[in-house]
């Protein structure tokens, strides 16, 4: 991370809350605030005048939203962008997840509502958000096309559907996470013939939310995970947020376990535990992948999974908006496959491939 001062751009249509959100800002000597915005409109053509490194951005504004706004900063001026969501809805949960997709790289929830007081209580959220904006790799962030659903267009047979799982592919992501799950989740095969495991790092509630957009994108059945769900081959499970989520062995097979344990690494859900639990259940009939994210988790499991035979892929560094968690787990683990974005659903659907002829 630079030790440079970042300039940022606050954008909200309250004056309050751009008064706030810019008191916060500047209190840390990090940052500078080079200007404020009303609307989305306002946004863009202070971007322009002042070429800011980082936007923090409100989903919710007249004559131009968030969402339309980050649209046109990733395609015409691409920039790190955080976004501040007010709703705690399940629709304020599906902006943010589709604001994630566009290529923002962080959300901070406002504690109250659109005019938040208490904004002050999210001040170490909002300045770790920025720091991870200050990390970012834009050019990494391109505009997400729209995936067509991979394999073929005929549905999975149910016996296929309903047995549990032989085989695993369990996945980590964090900063960036949410862009890149949507492209290597719709990019799986629907004849996968794996169970896939997903551990994002996200408050209770987004995950929900991540998992529907998901669904909605791909060939595979996609969930949140649920406490003593069969695991299954060709369904996704996504954990959610404040729950670790590992698999065990149940009375007819696999299933998910989900516990409120310690953090680890700073974060519930972490992808260690299970990235452990993978490799103890599956042991070489499993593959692991590491993506986008700050700092280290998912190393260790990934240590664990390739000590047990299985396989580990982890994302490049010139297509990850962050590096930390794909370069610690290379560093700690090695990896069978280095790829770009790009290129990890394919990575991922052969590399299982393998382990259904070994089994």
């Amino acid at each position: 991370m630079s030790s440079r001062v970042h300039t940022v751009l606050v954008v909200d249509d309250s004056a309050f809350m751009r008064k706030l959100i810019s008191e916060i800002v500047v209190g840390c000597e990090e940052f500078r605030v080079v200007g404020t915005a009303r609307n989305g409109l306002d946004a863009l053509k202070q971007i322009h005048a002042l070429e800011p490194d980082i936007v923090t951005l409100d989903i919710e504004m007249p004559e131009l939203d968030g969402l339309q706004t980050l649209g046109y900063i990733m395609s015409e001026m691409p920039r790190a962008v955080v976004m501040l969501s007010a709703a705690a809805s399940l629709q304020g949960n599906d902006l943010t997840i589709r604001a994630l997709e566009l290529g923002a790289v962080d959300f901070v929830r406002k504690p109250s509502g659109p005019i938040s007081l208490d904004l002050e209580t999210v001040r170490d959220r909002l300045l770790g958000a920025l720091r991870a904006a200050s990390a970012v790799n834009v050019r990494a962030v391109p505009m997400l096309a729209r995936p067509s659903l991979a394999g073929p267009s005929s549905p999975v047979a149910t016996g296929d559907a309903v047995r549990g799982a032989a085989r695993a592919i369990a996945i980590a992501a964090s900063t960036g996470g949410p862009r890149a799950l949507a492209e290597v989740i719709p990019g799986l095969p629907r004849d996968l013939d794996a169970a896939v495991l997903v551990v994002q790092h996200m408050p209770r509630g987004f995950t929900r939310s991540l998992a529907q957009r998901l669904e909605a994108l791909s060939a595979l059945q996609v969930g949140e995970a649920e406490q003593g769900e069969p695991v299954v081959h060709n369904r996704v499970y996504v954990a959610p947020g404040g729950m670790h989520m590992r698999v065990v062995s149940g009375d007819s097979g696999p299933e998910i376990a989900l516990d409120s344990g310690p953090p680890v690494w700073g974060v519930r859900p972490a992808a260690d535990p299970l990235f452990r639990s993978v490799s103890e259940r599956f042991g070489a009939d499993c593959v692991g992948a590491v993506l986008t994210g700050m700092g280290r988790d998912g190393a260790e499991g990934l240590r664990l999974i390739r000590a047990a035979g299985g396989l580990g892929v982890v994302q490049d560094r010139e297509t990850s908006i962050i590096y930390g968690m794909p370069q610690a787990a290379l560093a700690l683990a090695g990896a069978d496959r280095v790829v770009p974005l790009g290129g990890m659903a394919p990575a991922l659907a052969e590399l299982v491939s393998t382990r259904r002829m070994v089994s």
